[in-house]
């Protein structure tokens, strides 16, 4: 008997029709002889209807009434979900996280899951029962419920996975799986049959939003076989496995591209040890993540430039916190720039391959693209260029490495 964690995302739960679709897909793996938890989000935009409710209440809401009221979203959908098995004539019962529980910290709005209590659930699967859980939740100390931030129903959905020993987890979307890139900016980007966690993990990290980062990593940790498709065909997905399972490892395997970038140029930064702790130190303790680096060499061994980028809704703050340590830093002049994007080649094959950064570098070039950054992994190398370029980029890059579809 195989045990599956389904999960429907927002687009896949829409509405009551959509809501019975996936219904559907639920029954015919009972009727293959499967035990099935389904893992629910919110109908598309609702969770977006909740945030603003509460932002009306007024500018900084209390976190924890903030978590309450964004979560009802998935409750809703948990039982209209169990309801449609029922219909079907399937045994279901809808569970919320602090039903389970979904033991998480208590870090409101992105909490952290901690442990699961999998006894009740176990004994509901193996007496029959499908368990309908609404993602994106959690109970926190004080057993207050909380948020897994955004994505969060596909955290709920892996841990699950992992902390039941479930043969899959599959995640069901408006997509029908992992592509080579964007096939709204490359119509010839093909779809992939396997892709190893290290590589998604960059790939949904870089900008990808088929997966949230936190659920990839989480189903590298406990080895949960996850698998991408779509809850409107019937055809395959995609496979995110380990890199033993992947028999031929392409070079690159994907290109991905965020515009969710801002670029900082401190000019004339003090060339002493120590400098770097005082820039990014209040930055961390801003809660501002900084990505790409590059420090130039200094040439009298008095003061540099340094350059870093960070999120685009984080900028303001970072300059902010810049500007307020200006003194206690020791530069001369700040810049900042909105207008850029991140690029990425990603791989495993990348570890045994040489002449991969060159062909990317003069990819970029042939078609007058600058670089402004760079920044690489084991398997992974990203420039920063200008936004308007974005495209242009993602486009020569996918056609250089040779995954243009026939």
């Amino acid at each position: 008997m195989t045990r599956i964690v389904q999960k429907f995302g927002g687009t896949s739960v829409a509405d009551v029709d959509r809501i019975k679709n996936a219904a559907l897909k639920v029954k015919a793996a009972v009727d293959r002889g499967d035990q099935v938890v389904v893992v629910v989000s919110a109908m598309a935009g609702v969770t977006n209807s909740l945030v603003d409710l509460t932002q009306k209440m007024g500018p900084l809401p209390d976190a924890r009434e903030y978590d309450a009221v964004v979560s009802t979203g998935e409750q809703v959908n948990a039982g209209l979900m169990a309801l449609a098995l029922q219909a079907l004539g399937i045994q279901a019962r809808s569970w919320m996280g602090w039903q389970i529980a979904i033991q998480t910290d208590g870090v409101h709005g992105k909490a952290r899951i901690t442990g699961i209590d999998t006894q009740e659930l176990d004994h509901r699967l193996n007496g029959g029962e499908v368990a309908v859980v609404a993602g994106f939740q959690g109970m926190g100390p004080r057993s207050r419920i909380t948020t897994l931030g955004r994505g969060g129903s596909d955290l709920t959905a892996v841990a699950l996975a992992g902390a039941l020993g479930a043969d899959r987890c599959d995640i069901y979307t408006d997509v029908d799986g992992v592509y080579t890139t964007d096939p709204r900016i490359v119509p010839k980007a093909r779809k992939l049959n396997k892709v190893t966690y290290e590589e998604m993990l960059e790939m949904a990290s870089l900008g990808s939003k088929v997966l949230q980062t936190r659920s990839v990593e989480l189903a590298m940790n406990h080895k949960v076989r996850v698998q991408v498709l779509s809850s409107f065909s019937d055809v395959p997905g995609t496979f995110i496995v380990s890199e033993d399972e992947v028999v031929e490892k392409q070079i690159v395997s994907g290109i991905s591209h965020s515009r969710d970038e801002a670029k900082i140029t401190l000019l004339r930064v003090a060339d002493r040890p120590g400098v770097a702790a005082k820039i990014f130190g209040p930055l961390s303790d801003a809660s501002v993540n900084v990505d790409m680096i590059v420090q130039n060499v200094s040439e009298d061994g008095k003061a540099t430039d340094l350059t870093f980028t960070v999120g685009r809704a984080d900028l303001d703050a970072a300059v902010k916190v810049l500007t307020d340590n200006r003194n206690d830093i020791g530069y001369e002049r700040l810049t900042s720039d909105r207008a850029v994007a991140k690029v990425s080649v990603v791989g495993v094959g990348m570890r045994s391959h040489a002449g991969v950064a060159q062909r990317m570098f003069q990819a970029l070039a042939e078609k007058g693209i600058n670089i402004q950054v760079i920044s690489t992994s084991e398997i992974k190398i990203s420039v920063l260029v200008a936004e308007d370029y974005t495209e242009l980029a993602v486009r020569a890059l996918h056609t250089a490495y040779g995954l243009d579809a026939e």
